[in-house]
């Protein structure tokens, strides 16, 4: 008989994970608390148009990329719907402080020209940085779908894993701008000064400067196509069905039941939520204290506060690049620090349609926003906040509204609506901890810390999504790959996404 497997969540670690395990044979059953599948995959329609939660711009799916491969090895490759972003300018970066725009072009020589046109006394030593950032990633054997010995092995191949992106961006330039226009990505990875790991910034920045592509007509088709590989080997997706608790007995899992009554047995439980939200769904008894308290004493990354803007037709030009709004060069570490004034910044991306032309229909703006912001209305719930909630959203949109003019003005003149979510909603859709986008923080100075094991103090419950390891779209897909090899054996994923390859 098949071994079964039960999957807590349903974002796109749980997806992905479970569309593995089904295509090696395994009886997969998700379930999903919110009515949509996908996680930060998720879209909704409002005012007729339909927006992505997340702003997303997908690295690893240019040719010979690693999420591509994986792709190609559960069938659904040539189904993804993607634009790739402009070659002489995947990103425009714009520093408020002196009014100063930096393009970002593709691939090592266009990143290199591209910034040497701003800073030419600087060619040599970002030649210098390129190479070692793109010397870093090689390193990773999961990054690059090598089979492994057992461990990550991360830091074996150059004393820089060790080493702060902050501190590691030092190494190459003294010039203090242009240290900042390196660092420009950090929101993408809650990044924090002499905190986050190089090795975190290396394979970031690798994957957009070999080219970024956007999902066109919202990115819940790619969750649909996961869902639809486990359907189709015999799984289940469950929507609208919220675990409320897991049963633990001698550290085993027993049965999850959901909020319906439903009980769900199987011989393998997997949860894509964040772990600490896990720990609330059982016994205190269940796991050791040790692992609980450890848990709960990471830092999370910084959260977000969005605006979804629906533009009137024919007013704003679509723009086939990402947009980065920084306020001042000395403050481009510093997204997650509460005791700066907000907004130090934002990202900004018009959305592509099949039938994109020369006008955009809609804005995503995403800017980084510490949960210390909204502590005050922590114990309300989505729709009932208060009045002075709404106040103080309509405070943030006008705050970001009058950056976005400063590089687009009369931007104001060209919306029809918008919609906002803060990092409240994060934290009451998805479950997680404090409203993180990039999940927990890691950190060079306690690097054992920031390393949770797919494995846990309980022998059949394992876990998935962006607090192991990486985050993001790159990231949860290899961190899926190291959940289903705890289950099915080490590298076995990875050889037959190998053989997909070459065959």
């Amino acid at each position: 008989m098949k071994k079964r497997v039960v999957i807590i969540g349903g974002g796109l670690g749980g997806l992905f994970t479970g569309a593995i395990l089904s295509k090696e044979g395994l009886q997969v059953t998700v379930l999903e608390k919110n009515t949509t599948i996908g996680g930060g995959l998720q879209s909704f329609k409002r005012f007729g148009e339909t927006f992505d939660t997340g702003m997303h711009v997908i690295g690893g799916m240019q040719a010979g990329g690693n999420i591509r491969k994986i792709c190609h090895y559960l069938g659904i490759l040539d189904q993804v719907k993607l634009m790739d972003v402009d070659d002489e300018c995947t990103d425009r970066l714009y520093f408020a402080e002196d009014h100063k725009y930096y393009t970002i072009a593709k691939g090592k020589r266009g990143f290199v020209d591209s910034l040497a046109a701003s800073f030419p006394e600087e060619r040599e030593n970002l030649e210098r940085y390129v190479e070692a950032v793109f010397d870093l990633t090689a390193h990773v054997d999961l990054f690059n779908l090598r089979p492994s010995e057992g461990t990550m092995s991360l830091f074996a191949g150059s004393s820089d894993f060790l080493m702060s992106a902050s501190d590691f961006i030092a190494k190459f330039t003294d010039n203090q701008k242009l240290r900042s226009v390196l660092a420009y990505m950090n929101p993408l990875y809650g990044g924090r000064a002499h905190q986050t790991p190089a090795y975190i910034h290396a394979i970031i920045s690798t994957l957009y400067i070999n080219g970024a592509s956007r999902f066109v007509d919202g990115s819940h088709h790619f969750a649909d196509l996961l869902a639809q590989v486990i359907t189709s080997h015999g799984g289940n997706v469950i929507v609208n069905e919220e675990v409320e608790w897991i049963e633990v007995n001698n550290r085993v899992v027993d049965y999850v039941q959901t909020k319906k009554g439903e009980r769900y047995q199987a011989d393998y439980y997997i949860s894509d939520i964040h772990p600490c939200t896990m720990l609330q769904l059982m016994d205190e008894k269940a796991m050791p204290k040790s692992y609980r308290d450890r848990l709960n004493s990471i830092p999370n990354s910084h959260s977000a506060f969005s605006l979804y803007i629906k533009l009137k037709e024919n007013s704003f030009p679509y723009i086939n690049y990402s947009e980065y709004y920084m306020t001042r060069y000395d403050d481009v570490w510093n997204f997650s620090n509460p005791e700066k004034p907000w907004p130090l910044g934002f990202l900004f991306m018009t959305p592509p349609n099949h039938h994109q032309g020369q006008y955009a229909t809609k804005v995503l703006v995403t800017a980084p926003m510490p949960f210390e912001m909204v502590k005050k209305w922590e114990h309300t719930q989505v729709g009932h906040r208060g009045d002075d909630y709404e106040k103080w959203k309509q405070e943030k949109t006008e705050a970001l509204l009058s950056q976005i003019e400063d590089i687009h003005p009369g931007f104001r003149d060209c919306i029809s609506d918008i919609n906002t979510s803060s990092p409240l909603t994060i934290r009451d859709y998805y479950h997680v901890k404090e409203g993180s986008i990039c999940g927990f923080s890691k950190d060079c100075n306690h690097i054992a810390l920031s390393q949770v094991p797919v494995v846990t103090k309980v022998s059949n419950l394992f876990l998935t999504g962006q607090n192991n390891n990486m985050h993001g779209f790159c990231g949860v897909p290899l961190t899926a790959i190291n959940t289903c090899e705890a289950i099915l054996g080490l590298n076995s994923v990875i050889n037959k996404i190998n053989e997909c390859d070459r065959g």
